[in-house]
């Protein structure tokens, strides 16, 4: 837990986990006040779970959620007025502990507090706030405004948005082309995830320990790490706005922050995710549950769920399903279990050649499928839930079942500061030309990873072909390469996890066009195989830690266009 003092009555931190709840109370802290929304972040826990274990601890806990990069006068009020009110000592926190710094900062300004001591005690918190001294001033007065010292503008010949999958190969891609080349990645975690190996921890195959690792330890050489999340793009003056008020230029802009899971868009779901049976492999803390409620269900009703698309890595509400049954069935236990998938979607999959094998599977394990069935409610207390089905009509009802186990993926969407910005296309992807993943209208920006509008699959394999394609158009723009651009042909892999120890390798890229990696003879995608099920366990993190994110173009050269 990396809690900074910033006085006697008053600490921040990044977000602190469920986990950190008794080392909060063994520090001395008697409160905690979360400035975080719930569902900034895949791996980041909700306010009600970190409430109920604070009450259980004896601590006070209050929720003042605000957005980042978006303070206003009554958030700095509403903030000022819970310092006041909670029991003291108070460790407030939100995705990094920036905000939170912030909001004390702006609030000790409206009491009257100059500016320069403020600052002091930021900067030795470890907290550079100097971005924000201007409106500080504002609220201290206008007297104070001689003594506010300028911001921290930095400019850089590329920008990339985002430290996930996209963003770092796309940073590695660049560097590898191009050493000198002076490349800046904003992004606030400390912890970068192997987001697809999440569905493996959720069957008991994997330690999550090995699907993180610090995101200090995979920045490429040379690249500058800007260790802030972004509010606002400004791509007329070719800026990106931080959340502690600095503004930083860029020559060319790469945009891939990912997606954000919605969690509260479903009615009652954040109350009881993590108990009571409810539990998802989209979250980092949350796999090893699966395996747990998979490993204790004797018998019962198993629920699997999908949101409407577009959504991360489309085929893994279905894993966890075949997973967990492939697990009942070799522990004898499979009769005795109800399964059902319930998913928007109107089939199965949305390559008609993969269909077929994983019907077999379907039957083997005796799951019910409910086509166009969305999730919008859940009691986990009650182990109800309750869906809309959408007749092929248009006509929707209501459809409630019980569970003794219930895995749900939440609705996705696009980060909010790039649904609201001018980058975004009506649907809130950042709109980009599906073959170059060079932005439509500004024409030095690029996108790529989850957040882009191509219409691929949103998967960490789309991303490691992609990042070459937007590396070589990007340098080819600045005058770098010469030659015609590199396209992106859609591809994208599902590895369909259909039973412990074998794989369906569905690969496939634009309009549903099959694009295998292998031969047939030495690898049918089509078909269940041991082989592609090691190409996932042991082969697949190994290019991902070392190949994709080291600028290691494996397999992944982009093709020019003719």
């Amino acid at each position: 837990m990396d809690v900074h003092h910033i006085t006697r009555d008053l600490a921040v931190a990044p977000q602190i986990r469920p986990d950190d709840i008794p080392a909060v109370a063994s520090a001395g802290f008697r409160s905690i006040l979360c400035n975080r929304p719930d569902a900034e972040a895949p791996d980041q826990p909700n306010f009600r779970e970190i409430e109920r274990l604070a009450g259980e601890g004896g601590l006070v806990a209050r929720h003042l959620p605000v957005t980042s990069g978006r303070i206003t006068d009554a958030d700095v009020a509403a903030f000022a007025a819970a310092a006041d009110a909670l029991p003291k000592p108070t460790l407030a926190y939100c995705g990094t502990g920036t905000r939170s710094a912030t909001l004390w900062s702006l609030a000790e300004a409206r009491r009257g507090r100059a500016v320069a001591e403020i600052l002091a005690a930021t900067t030795a918190a470890g907290f550079d706030l100097r971005g924000a001294a201007s409106r500080m001033a504002a609220q201290a007065g206008a007297a104070q405004a001689g003594a506010a010292p300028l911001g921290t503008e930095q400019r850089f010949a590329v920008l990339i948005v985002g430290g996930g999958a996209a963003g770092l190969a796309a940073a590695s891609s660049l560097k590898a082309r191009k050493p000198d080349l002076e490349v800046a990645v904003i992004n606030p975690a400390d912890i970068h995830y192997y987001q697809p190996g999440w569905t493996l921890v959720g069957a008991g195959v994997f330690d999550p320990a090995v699907t993180a690792r610090t995101m200090a330890s995979l920045i490429p050489d040379g690249v500058t790490w800007i260790k802030a999340g972004v509010v606002a793009f400004e791509p007329q003056r070719k800026a990106v706005m931080l959340e502690d008020g600095r503004t930083i230029g860029y020559d060319r802009l790469v945009v891939a922050p990912g997606l954000k899971l919605d969690w509260g868009g479903i009615e009652g779901l954040v109350e009881t995710l993590g108990r009571n049976g409810v539990t998802s492999n989209y979250r980092f803390d949350l796999a090893p549950y699966t395996w747990e409620l998979v490993r204790n269900l004797g018998g019962g009703r198993a629920v699997f769920t999908q949101p409407p698309m577009p959504i991360k890595c489309a085929g893994a509400p279905q894993k966890a399903m075949y997973l967990s049954a492939d697990h009942w069935r070799r522990a004898g236990r499979l009769k005795q279990i109800g399964i059902d998938l319930f998913t928007a979607t109107p089939s199965l999959f949305g390559v008609k050649e993969y269909v077929p094998p994983l019907m077999e599977y379907v039957r083997r394990y005796d799951a019910k499928l409910h086509f166009r069935h969305n999730l919008t409610r859940i009691d986990g207390s009650a182990k109800r839930a309750w869906f809309t089905c959408t007749a092929e009509d248009g006509t929707p009802s209501t459809v409630e079942t019980a569970f003794d186990m219930i895995h749900v993926v939440p609705p996705q969407q696009a980060p909010d500061f790039v649904r609201e910005s001018p980058l975004a296309d009506p649907s809130g992807w950042v709109e980009v030309d599906p073959a170059s993943l060079r932005h439509k209208r500004f024409t030095d920006v690029y996108g790529l990873g989850d957040a882009c509008s191509a219409p691929n699959a949103k998967t960490a394999a789309a991303a490691r072909k992609q990042a070459p394609v937007v590396a070589h158009n990007l340098l080819r723009d600045m005058g770098f390469i010469e030659g015609p651009d590199a396209v992106y042909d859609g591809y994208g892999s599902c590895p369909l996890t259909v039973e412990r120890g074998k794989i369906l390798l569905a690969e496939f890229g634009y309009g549903g066009k099959l694009l295998p990696s292998f031969p047939s003879w030495l690898l049918d995608g089509t078909k269940p195989s041991r082989a592609a099920w090691l190409l996932k366990e042991r082969l697949l993190p190994p290019l991902y830690w070392h190949g994709m994110l080291m600028g290691r173009e494996w397999m992944a050269k982009p093709k020019r266009a003719v």
